[in-house]
């Protein structure tokens, strides 16, 4: 069972007692009449021959509260998409596939790269930032879910806990973040244990406790794939294609939502999904190159608040996290004890020792190029450009889904 405390800059909505699924669904479907919900679900092919899809649509189709389904296709050939379509014609709710690599979609992407307004490169961002464009253009829905498509112990509470309160008009939120405990018979979650968390904590120690750097550390997991928002944020949020997605759309909601209307949810006791490799030796791939990614989307945010990075300020910041990062391998060390779990102090040191490079890495790229890659210019801009944008993405959807 959760605790109750409250702590940082944002509301945790905990797990307590045994909550009423039947309860739950009643009242969201009684909310859903008026305020009504699309689901995306980015997936890749491998994730339609795997384990856990099957299992989570079968949940998903038991579900009465959803209106619109969208599912956002990566890298799949015609023979896949194909499948694709029988896959998920299972759902009873109103499905939509966007085939981000077949010809009708390709072609709004160029059309935007010559418009100079491009959604960047193929990849989880841009599959989850057409759909939110798709469900804005169709206008059926006044809140968005998402969550990833690899989660092995998925159910329908998960996702009941996860539209909840920003649904619920009682509540009055407008973005909610998932956490959850990422445990078997050890400690999983390296990146946000042994990185994100110890990284944020060194940024404090070197630039003071700022406002940015406060509600991050707010997070319990702050790079879960999973929330919901109102349709409002997706229209004016921008946000990153790469690794740094999920920091990256915290970042923006910080920008464009009242902290008072932000939330995070305790979604379930029990967690699984497929694990990335540590690649220590290839920062192109794995958990480097998210870890490169997350820590560049950290120095860039923080520029942009007015941060100022002086000469050698990386090198300290890299002794620094090392340092706050043995102190937490302390700490998980001693929890995993008292809580008979196994802990790997070797592997756990390494992985630290391959985020120091990442920050390394990271920095360099910084200095180099302060701005970087553009983020994915929000729907607003998009409509402002091309009026009719959206009429031509809804053609484009329907078209590959007759």
């Amino acid at each position: 069972m959760s605790d109750f405390y409250q702590s940082g800059e944002i509301t945790t909505l905990h797990k307590l007692g045994t909550p009423s699924l039947e309860a739950l669904e009643k009242e969201l479907q009684r909310y859903s009449r008026t305020r009504p919900i699309a689901l995306v679900l980015p997936t890749i092919y491998m994730e339609l021959e795997g384990k856990a899809l099957p299992s989570i649509l079968q949940e998903i189709a038991k579900v009465k509260y959803i209106k619109q389904v969208v599912v956002t296709l990566g890298g799949f050939t015609e023979d896949q998409f194909k499948k694709a379509k029988e896959f998920f014609s299972v759902l009873p709710q109103e499905v939509r596939l966007i085939w981000n690599s077949g010809e009708q979609i390709k072609k709004l992407y160029y059309f935007l790269d010559q418009e100079g307004i491009s959604a960047g490169l193929d990849g989880k961002g841009r599959s989850a930032w057409i759909a939110y464009g798709y469900i804005l253009a169709t206008d059926k829905c006044k809140f968005i879910v998402l969550h990833d498509c690899d989660i092995l112990t998925y159910n329908r509470e998960f996702l009941a806990r996860l539209c909840y309160p920003v649904v619920n008009p009682n509540l009055d939120f407008e973005f909610c973040k998932g956490y959850y405990s990422r445990i078997s018979d050890r400690m999983h979650g390296r990146v946000t244990r042994l990185f994100v968390t110890p990284l944020i904590r060194a940024l404090k120690q070197l630039l003071g406790n700022l406002d940015f750097l406060d509600y991050l550390d707010s997070f319990r997991y702050s790079l879960a794939g999973e929330f919901s928002m109102a349709v409002d944020l997706a229209r004016i949020n921008r946000i990153p294609g790469d690794w740094g997605l999920e920091v990256g759309v915290l970042a923006e909601v910080y920008k464009n939502c009242s902290k008072r209307r932000i939330c995070q949810v305790d979604l379930t006791d029990v967690y699984d999904h497929k694990h990335q490799n540590l690649s220590s030796e290839d920062p192109s791939t794995g958990i480097m190159k998210m870890s490169i990614d997350i820590s560049k989307v950290l120095f860039r945010t923080l520029a942009g608040t007015g941060a100022t990075f002086p000469e050698g300020f990386f090198r300290t910041l890299r002794a620094t996290y090392l340092r706050t990062a043995q102190h937490f391998i302390d700490r998980y060390n001693h929890d995993s004890t008292i809580n008979g779990l196994f802990f790997d102090r070797h592997q756990e040191t390494k992985a630290v020792e391959a985020f120091t490079k990442a920050i390394s890495i990271a920095g360099e790229q910084f200095l180099e190029d302060p701005t970087g890659l553009p983020l994915i210019p929000n729907w607003n801009r998009i409509t402002s450009a091309i009026p009719n944008f959206f009429d031509m993405l809804i053609e484009a959807v329907e078209e590959d889904n007759k």
